[in-house]
Parts: structure tokens; sequence; C-alpha cells
């Protein structure tokens, strides 16, 4: 019954980080291009009372006895699913339709990614976060350009006055992972390259390393199924109970045994 009480603990103590993974995503279910997390769980060892596969009698074996131990999160996983692109008209609002993320520029001079495209122009003219991290490769729009415009494969134009044919000013790159749900999130809808995720693959958008395309002029939802996530607060919620009345259950079966006692 004392081991009772400690499984139960630990889902418990499971439920409570899954019920605190399901708040986050629905914190954040209008955050731009924020990426909903599942957590994952592991049982965790098994005391053998009796080996599986010890002779039982002369021509069986037996097929073990193990008690197992509760259960334990590993992992909350990044799930990189598209989500709904919003139309908002803002020239610098760009989105990724497909795989990929953006590139910027850490004030420490690391490289993070972001799915947020909602840019904006620096004093100086570069396209930046709205943290003011620079967009990577830099580009910088003239502060006299009439009009800027993004192609879907990541070229950045502008025309300026007197001209009639637009100007190129750089080309966005896109970043993909092996593993994009070993992404390390940093906040600020950014995330960091970790050995879980492997080196970041660059190609213009529309690449043949299949790369998505950019559509100027909207931004990308969170992919956070708000639906989903109730029904996830509903199991959580549910399981956690079950490991209470197991606790409790197990409290009362300990405070009769020491009655007896007495």
């Amino acid at each position: 019954m004392i081991r009772a009480l400690y499984t139960a603990a630990s889902g418990m103590s499971a439920q409570q980080q899954n019920l605190d993974t399901v708040a986050n995503n629905l914190a954040n279910s209008a955050t731009t291009g924020f990426r909903k997390r599942r957590m994952e769980f592991q049982d965790m060892i098994y005391q053998n009372m009796v080996t599986p596969g010890a002779a039982a009698s002369t021509s069986t074996a037996s097929a073990g006895l193990q008690i197992g131990l509760g259960v334990r999160t590993v992992a909350s996983e990044v799930i990189q699913t598209q989500g709904s692109l919003t139309q908002t008209g803002n020239t610098l609002d760009v989105a990724i339709q497909g795989n990929g993320f953006f590139q910027v520029t850490m004030p420490n001079g690391t490289t993070a990614y972001t799915r947020d495209g909602n840019f904006h122009l620096s004093n100086q003219g570069q396209v930046v976060t709205a943290d003011g991290n620079a967009l990577l490769p830099s580009i910088t729009v003239p502060s006299n350009a009439t009009s800027v415009t993004v192609s879907q494969y990541g070229v950045v134009s502008a025309t300026l006055p007197g001209q009639t044919a637009s100007t190129q000013l750089g080309q966005i790159t896109l970043a993909t992972f092996p593993n994009a749900g070993g992404l390390s999130a940093l906040g600020s809808n950014l995330f960091e390259q970790t050995s879980a995720s492997g080196n970041a693959i660059t190609d213009n958008p529309g690449g043949s390393t299949g790369m998505g395309t950019l559509q100027q002029g909207y931004v990308e939802n969170s992919n956070v199924d708000v639906t989903e996530e109730f029904v996830q607060m509903i199991v959580a919620q549910r399981a956690y109970e079950s490991n209470s009345k197991v606790m409790h259950v197990a409290d009362d079966m300990y405070q009769d045994i020491n009655g007896l006692v007495r």
C-alpha cells in the first residue's frame, strides 16, 4: 500500500505537468506562429517478484510477477503542423505556407528561428521582428520606397520614386531541420537549434529541399486546436482524479492495518 501511494503520486505529478502543457497551449491559442506541445509519458521501472521466464516447474516457465512503480514524463514535443493563415493586408506581414522557419539574428549574435512573420522596420529601415531582432539574411528597405513586394519564392523588391522597374533588395531564406520537434523554445515566438533537432538546412522558399512558399500580407495563426485541448484537459483531470482516488483507498487500507496492530 505504501508502494501504491508513491505510484499514484507519480501519476498525479505527471498529469499536473500534462495540464500545465495544455494550459500553455490554450494561453497561446491566438499567438502568431505558435507551435503547440504534446506531453509524452513512459512507465517507470518494475519490481520483479517473479522473473518472467523463470522455471515454474520442471516442464513450465512462469509468466512472471512484475509490479509497476508508476509513470514519468519524458518529453514535451513541439508539434509542427501548419496553422491557418489570416490576411492582414500589411506589406511586412509574411506567412510560410509549408515547411520552414524564418531566421533571425539574436542580440548575442546567434541565430534563432521563428514562424512569426509579423515583421517591422527599424529606424534604419532594416526588416526586424517585433522585438527588434533582424531578419537573416539582412534586408534594408530605402526610406523613400513607395511599395515593397515579397514574392512567394522570397525575393524582396521595392519601387523607388522615378523608377518604373522595381529594385531587388534581397532574398529571404528559410531553414528546416531533420527533427523540428527537437527545437528548444526560447519564448518570444523563437526557437533555437539543439542536438535533438539536428543542424539547420537552409534554402530559398519553394526550393528543392521541400521548403514552403511565402504569402505576403498574411500571418500564420497558432496551430492549437482549442477543442482538442479541452478534450486533453478533461482526460488529464480524470486521470488525476483516478490517481487521487487510489491514494485515498491505499491510505484507508493502511489505516485499517494500523488499527489491527493496535
